[in-house]
């Protein structure tokens, strides 16, 4: 697929929250296995960063929302950049 869009989950290491960015980055390739083109964790020792970026451009930053996304609204995020026409089924009710 040409152009096919980058997503980057990058994560605190010092904070564990490893599995957490894992766990995230599973799900949307699950979900978005047709239009994502690549997706990478990077591991940040800064401390406190979670951040997802869909081809560079910052969707999604805990230090700016106070908390991390729960896994429906990452979804709905990720779509409106990619797949903006595309249903979520049940994640795009409520």
């Amino acid at each position: 697929m040409a152009n096919s869009p980058t997503v980057e989950i990058t994560y605190c290491r010092l904070c564990g929250w490893g599995l957490r960015a894992g766990w995230m980055a599973q799900e949307l390739l699950t979900t978005f296995a047709e239009e994502i083109g690549s997706l990478t964790l990077t591991p940040d020792a800064t401390g406190g960063v979670f951040q997802v970026r869909v081809d560079g451009e910052m969707i999604w930053s805990r230090k700016e929302q106070g908390r991390f996304p729960d896994i429906k609204e990452l979804k709905q995020l990720v779509r409106d950049r990619i797949a903006p026409s595309r249903s979520l089924g049940h994640s795009d009710k409520g």
